[in-house]
């Protein structure tokens, strides 16, 4: 596909935005009609695979799709590249024009809340032109003058390699981060030295996904590597995962060995510093919806401490001058805050000290020597300051009625806020559907809140506004969904509408600014996010709502939100369109085979499709937890009966669909993506698209540049706005 040139001055950008976001036509030019011949599909051969599942035959004609690297798998894709690229070629000047307009929307400077590490204070920026963010860091004081420690953007010419994730020693003077190529997370661990910017001798590799603890006095770190691929049977390259201790100045290969020999393939282990510094916590998981805690001094390589073994909650903790703090969902559905002793840390001797509430618990820090709780009420923030005893102090003043993050680097990891243990600053940053970020200083002693940085939005955000709406799902729940939209916007039952969801693994989702969703909505498009079941966002009963046994109420919450949105006279049917990534491409994948009826277009990213082997390629044993397990009986039919792959019926006019899959994904397989579009394409009777896009030097989407991004959203929502009738 034809590449846009993204990178600009910031001259240039600020003359675009009086060409983009000033007096508007819709769109340019005459794109073509909706309607497509079906004869055009590449030829894709249907062997006669036939598995015989728990006394099931179940036919697998694109089985040989699954070898991504076969001469026939690539012949395939080229056509099917050749083809998508001519098909959306067609949607050129309207790609271009969202090109300018992302281009506008991110190049304005991007700055994280900061970090502190005693007298250093790191954060990430990224300025225009950048197709990754700096971190950064400011000495001395948390105004000083920043300068540069890590600067992504010079990894490689095209931004392809990236930083993927980075912790400093407790004193700054050290960062260890990790950096991968073509998206595919497989890290190679660095120790950047803050002060002279150079990387010490110290390389380690097979670091994916790393956790990393310091010790007190920065001479070593605790962290988890996978296996080196040779050592393990081809395919499990991400299992096995062990913690080593690190001294520098030594070769990886002596690190101390701490922790997963005997464990469980696909246990998960992630070691942590208290925020005293003088212990290392240690969290083991398999499934989302639980883990393990132990601990143990940093320093002299004492045994593991169980803290919370063998529970069915989730639990995490902190320890300052020897108490254990303690945030768990066991016996509490919505998390509650408990304290110990480290003589007696098993949960019969836990003693609350924040209860559960009527929101969720959805974070904690000890921050001045107070326990600062972050809850997520009615799906917004509030921050919450107690005594490290529980009494509640104060609530932090926030600017409205947002989402407070508070994020690190491309971990991929959110926390709700940052301090220090003996510093008064809270650090933080807020935003919401039509507010745009800005990051903040609380001061928990003075009990002022400042201002930090406002990031800029081109677009004049006046005009639109974000709702929250409530319906029922099939069994009666109520299921909460956002709608943004402009506020002048009629109920007529025409407008262009975009339902985006996710629903699993315990990860909520709420109210944040999207500049992604502008474009569509400047042009009258209603964007929705619907909070299904299988999420976190109402705590330990939601997330197990929509899962295992269970995940078939994930995809009706998804349609009684689309039902909802069409009852009330927001969309209907013929212009509604629905997208989700990753699990929430499982999600696309199920509501256009289950409701073909109800969308005239999907867009499925880096997708799970096949859900009777999803457990063999990428990632996916590790998701038996969430899912099911189909090579157990009672599991294999919760997962039968919704697999999107098998339930593709010839003959039905499924909507158009775009599914967009990754050569770099190490967690989700081409496989999915590929089998579908095959299937897909030989089953619909209607003349609605079905079309491929496979990124060659892209993955899961951590670490893509801001050119690539923006080059795929445009042609994202080309098609989107293409299928939806908004191009004229």
């Amino acid at each position: 596909m034809h590449a846009v040139s993204h990178r600009m001055s910031s001259k240039k950008s600020m003359t675009f935005l009086v060409l983009i976001f000033g007096p508007s036509h819709f769109l340019l030019g005459c794109v073509t009609p909706r309607t497509f011949d079906s004869h055009s599909y590449p030829t894709a051969r249907r062997a006669d695979t036939v598995d015989v599942l728990h006394g099931e035959r179940v036919p697998d004609p694109y089985r040989w799709l699954e070898d991504e690297k076969s001469p026939d798998t690539q012949a395939w894709l080229n056509a099917q590249d050749e083809l998508t690229h001519r098909t959306l070629a067609l949607l050129n000047p309207l790609k271009q024009e969202l090109a300018c307009e992302f281009e506008a929307l991110f190049g304005v400077e991007d700055v994280s809340n900061l970090f502190p590490q005693r007298q250093r204070y790191f954060f990430t920026q990224r300025e225009p032109g950048d197709n990754h963010a700096k971190v950064c860091v400011r000495e001395g004081d948390d105004r000083a003058t920043p300068h540069v420690v890590i600067n992504p953007n010079e990894f490689s010419p095209d931004g392809t390699v990236a930083l993927d994730w980075w912790y400093p020693s407790h004193d700054g003077a050290l960062v260890a981060y990790g950096k991968s190529a073509g998206g595919t997370e497989k890290s190679t661990l660095y120790v950047r030295d803050v002060r002279t910017g150079q990387d010490l001798p110290d390389v380690i590799p097979f670091t994916q996904y790393c956790s990393v603890g310091w010790n007190h006095d920065g001479t070593g770190f605790f962290y988890n590597r996978c296996p080196d691929p040779s050592t393990v049977p081809p395919g499990e390259e991400n299992f096995y995962i062990r913690v080593y201790f690190h001294r520098l100045g030594t070769g990886y290969q002596e690190d101390r060995y701490v922790w997963g020999e005997g464990r469980p393939k696909d246990e998960e282990p992630a070691p942590y510093p208290s925020s005293d510094e003088r212990w290392m916590l240690l969290s083991t998981s398999r499934d989302p919806a639980k883990n393990d805690l132990y601990y143990a001094r940093l320093e002299d390589g004492t045994p593991l401490t169980p803290i919370a073994q063998g529970l069915d909650a989730l639990t995490s903790g902190d320890i300052v001058d020897g108490r254990l703090y303690i945030r768990t969902n066991y016996q509490a559905p919505r998390y509650r805050i408990c304290a110990t002793n480290l003589l007696q840390p098993e949960p019969e001797h836990w003693r609350d000290l924040v209860p559960e509430q009527a929101g969720v618990l959805d974070g904690y820090g000890i921050v001045d020597r107070k326990l600062v709780v972050h809850v997520t009420e009615d799906l917004r923030s509030r921050v919450l300051v107690h005594d490290l005893d529980g009494k509640l102090l104060e609530e932090v003043p926030l600017p409205g009625r947002g989402t407070i993050t508070s994020y690190r680097g491309g971990t991929g990891t959110f926390t709700s806020f940052s301090g220090a243990l003996d510093s008064p600053n809270l650090y933080f940053r807020y935003s919401s559907w039509v507010v745009a970020p800005a990051t903040y200083c609380y001061n928990l002693r003075t009990h002022t809140l400042e201002k930090l940085h406002q990031a800029d939005c081109p677009l004049d955000l006046g005009p639109y506004e974000g709702k929250q709406l409530w319906c029922t799902s099939k069994d009666g729940t109520r299921i909460p969904f956002f709608v943004v939209a402009r506020k002048d916007l009629k109920l007529d039952g025409h407008n262009p509408t975009l339902e985006w969801g996710y629903g699993g693994f315990n990860i909520g989702f709420y109210p944040e600014f999207r500049a992604s969703i502008l474009p569509f909505v400047k042009r009258g498009g209603v964007w929705v996010y619907a909070a299904i079941r299988g999420g976190g966002e109402f705590g330990q009963a939601w997330h197990e709502g929509g899962r295992r046994a269970n995940k078939q109420h994930s995809y009706d919450d998804f349609y009684a939100v689309a039902e909802e949105l069409i009852r009330l006279g927001y969309t209907s049917p013929g212009r509604l369109a629905c997208q989700g990534g990753s699990n929430g491409g499982l999600l696309i994948g199920v509501a256009i085979t289950q409701r073909p009826d109800l969308y005239q277009a999907s867009l499925a990213q880096v997708p799970l499709m096949d859900m009777l082997r999803f457990q063999k390629f990428g990632m996916g044993a590790q998701w038996v937890h969430e899912y099911g397990d189909p090579e157990i009986a009672d599991e294999y039919a919760w997962v039968r009966a919704y697999s999107p792959y098998h339930h593709v019926q010839d003959g039905t006019n499924y909507p158009a669909t775009l599914l967009v899959t990754a050569a770099g994904d190490n967690r989700v397989a081409t496989a999915h993506a590929f089998k579908m579009t095959a299937r897909l394409q030989a089953a619909t009777s209607g003349t609605r698209p079905v079309l491929l896009r496979c990124e060659r030097q892209a993955g899961h989407g951590a670490g893509k540049p801001l050119s690539m991004r923006i080059e795929n959203l445009s042609e994202d929502w080309a098609f989107v706005m293409w299928q939806l009738g908004m191009a004229k």
